[in-house]
């Protein structure tokens, strides 16, 4: 029994910002991995991936740091196209590959307290691959994946058929401000909230990029900082290691208050650097506590 398992697929992924343009492996689940892996190890956690044997070099590199990873085989690996101008906080996209999608039978096994969903395509996960999840413990959503509709290789946002079903067995939902209003329909994160939490949604987590983030659980609001980075190298992945330090930290009986600030404090010093978190605990403390990155 792990106290979280990310699910996802680990993608290839080419970003393209006004200074540079580089390949890199990516993926909710990724991000999320190396992420919690510098992080203590005083919660236990599973990556769950498929990927094309062609491309099983980013497992074995990923198992070589120590990280307990359990890979599908798929006939493709998802491959992404990131472009970015000047706002770092808006990007365009571009699906030039798609992985198989999961299935009910590949999570029979898993086991753990906390199962994140990582989608980055809308037939990533099924209704009854939630529904499976959440038999077994809390189901946490990134809801990019579910709103990205793919035409001719653009990604484009939409809504998702399956919303209530899928949001009525959801514990735990992050959404950006873009995302919320396709859901929803409304602007105001705290009207948004509301609404998702009537549809069942126990704890929602909204983000804002460099405006901060908002967090509605229990029928309070938190309103959660974003420090400002001393330079902005790669926002790619951001959101996922929000989720990151937000999941590890609830996971270790923090409130949402804590979790969310260590998880803006760890997006802070993950922007500085291409790829994945990579910094050590005690920097993200010192952030929190003088509220720069220092």
């Amino acid at each position: 029994m792990k106290d979280i398992c990310c699910i996802g697929h680990v993608t290839l992924d080419k970003i393209i910002t006004p200074d540079h343009t580089f390949y890199q492996n990516g993926g909710t689940a990724y991000y999320f991995a190396y992420g919690i892996n510098h992080l203590p190890h005083d919660v236990s956690f599973q990556m769950v991936t498929a990927i094309a044997q062609k491309d099983r070099e980013a497992i074995s590199r990923m198992e070589a740091e120590g990280i307990d990873v359990f890979a599908f085989d798929s006939k493709e690996t998802v491959f992404f196209e990131n472009k970015y101008g000047n706002n770092r906080n808006a990007r365009s996209q571009r699906v030039l590959a798609k992985s198989d999608p999961f299935t009910v039978e590949q999570m029979e096994g898993l086991e753990a307290r906390v199962f994140h969903l990582g989608s980055l395509l809308c037939d990533d996960f099924s209704p009854e691959v939630v529904e499976c999840l959440s038999r077994k413990g809390k189901v946490s959503i990134d809801v990019q994946g579910y709103l990205r509709e793919v035409r001719n290789e653009h990604v484009y946002a939409c809504d998702w058929k399956d919303k209530m079903e899928v949001l009525a067995m959801t514990d735990i939902l992050k959404l950006n401000e873009y995302e919320m209003e396709v859901i929803t329909g409304e602007k105001d994160p705290r009207r948004v909230a509301r609404i998702i939490a009537s549809w069942g949604v126990k704890e929602v987590v909204l983000t804002f990029g460099s405006y901060g983030s908002q967090i509605y659980y229990g029928g309070k609001f938190y309103d959660i900082p974003a420090y400002e980075p001393q330079h902005c190298i790669d926002v790619t992945g951001c959101g996922d290691t929000f989720s990151t330090g937000y999941l590890y930290c609830r996971a270790k009986g923090l409130d949402c208050e804590e979790a969310g600030k260590f998880a803006a404090a760890m997006c802070t010093l993950k922007i500085e650097k291409p790829g994945p978190f990579s910094e050590d605990i005690s920097r993200i403390e010192r952030i929190i506590r003088l509220g720069a990155n220092i």
